[in-house]
């Protein structure tokens, strides 16, 4: 009759089935416990007994051979594993005349020990080790002096190994985390850069849209055009902070529509406009042969001429501007120039110091080896000046991209 008991399917993998279960070591185990075996059997064969004498037996090359089959479990019981050892050992030296040696099987198995337990623990085992191994080789009389100085000196080279082993994996595991700890707070410092520059441009723009909208009520045109560039500020400031929470998203979801791509100098004409509709008469010049920059340059560019405009409007009152981009062979530079207004000099920008705008400017140029001068003009404004190097293969490869794209 068979049974109406439920059964979990999670039970199927719960239960080994028969035949399939796994040994308890691993390949790396066997081979290492092999070559113990392999050099103490050596060690036996080739070597003096005490007494000067050379006898191989059956009985003792199955006892040497035994004592290395605990080291299958020294990683899952190391105690246990040098205890059987120590107690395989003895019997092979009590039963059969072994030479006197330090085997490679109780090395192996007393580092287990020394990687795996805490000090105390291998301090104990390193003691009773060397007692042991004394005991026993010497046959239960007072070993020689040899004999004496030869098992704890072993002993203890063996047990600083490990333990300077062990001291140099923590040492590398810290300096691990540090790097990842390192690499998120770069990315937040990257993301909060990024935020700011959005939300100081975009949200200005619209601030002083809406402001202009406002004082020219009865003028219908420039209402329309005043809020036609608030609508577009808002559109970009939504998009831009959206894809920088796709990014924070990227870990734990797929991303199902592709990454907008960001913006680049191609983009400093609109920048520019929006400035001028802002109220800053602003000017755009190029000097030097135009070509395609990496993506990463190209963002760097236009991130500080968004956040040097954006400081200019919000501290320079009627000021003019101008953004100047200089190509050269290996290096392109950016300027960003105002006039001060009718502003005091102290008043027309802000310190060249101070202020996240400029803080993040120079940690954006630094990132790729450049240099950024930021302060006050001597006849009034303030000029912002930042000259990124070009690496000559990446822009060779952007310059191929690009052709191909256009093709």
């Amino acid at each position: 009759m068979p049974s109406s008991r439920h059964t979990d399917p999670g039970d199927a993998r719960k239960v080994p089935r028969m035949g399939s279960a796994e040994p308890p070591w691993t390949r790396n185990d066997a081979l290492v416990t092999a070559g113990a075996c392999v050099m103490n059997l050596l060690s036996y064969v080739f070597f003096d007994d005490p007494d000067g004498r050379h006898d191989v037996t059956v009985a003792g090359f199955l006892l040497v051979a035994l004592a290395a089959v605990p080291l299958l479990a020294r990683r899952s019981h190391p105690v246990a594993a040098l205890a059987a050892v120590l107690a395989l050992d003895a019997t092979a030296a009590l039963a059969v005349p072994l030479p006197r040696h330090f085997g490679a099987v109780l090395v192996v198995a007393l580092y287990a020990v020394a990687r795996a337990c805490p000090g105390r623990v291998t301090a104990a085992a390193a003691a009773a080790t060397v007692s042991l191994t004394l005991l026993s080789q010497s046959g239960g009389r007072i070993p020689a002096w040899q004999d004496a100085v030869y098992s704890p000196l072993t002993t203890l080279i063996v047990v600083a190994g490990a333990l300077a082993i062990n001291r140099w994996q923590q040492e590398v595991a810290a300096n691990r985390r540090l790097l990842a700890d390192r690499a998120v707070a770069d990315e937040r410092r990257r993301i909060a850069r990024e935020l700011h520059d959005i939300v100081a441009h975009h949200i200005t723009t619209m601030q002083l849209m809406a402001g202009g909208a406002r004082a020219n009520l009865a003028e219908p045109e420039v209402v329309r055009d005043a809020l036609v560039t608030l609508e577009s500020s808002g559109r970009l400031a939504l998009r831009e902070m959206r894809q920088l929470l796709d990014v924070l998203r990227a870990g734990d979801e797929p991303e199902t529509t592709p990454a907008l791509p960001q913006p680049g100098v191609e983009d400093l004409g609109r920048l520019v406009a929006e400035s001028r509709l802002a109220g800053l008469p602003t000017e755009l010049g190029v000097s030097g042969p135009e070509r395609p920059l990496p993506p990463t340059v190209g963002l760097t560019v236009f991130r500080i001429a968004q956040e040097a405009l954006t400081n200019t409007r919000r501290h320079a009152g009627s000021a003019r501007a101008s953004v100047q981009v200089t190509y050269r062979h290996e290096r392109v530079s950016i300027e960003v120039r105002d006039d001060g207004g009718n502003a005091a000099p102290q008043e027309a920008a802000p310190t060249a110091s101070g202020g996240y705008g400029l803080m993040g400017m120079r940690e954006r140029v630094a990132l790729h080896g450049g240099t950024l001068t930021a302060g006050p003009r001597p006849d009034g404004g303030f000029t912002v000046v930042a000259d990124l190097p070009l690496p000559t293969d990446e822009v060779a490869e952007t310059a191929v991209q690009h052709e191909g794209a256009r093709r």
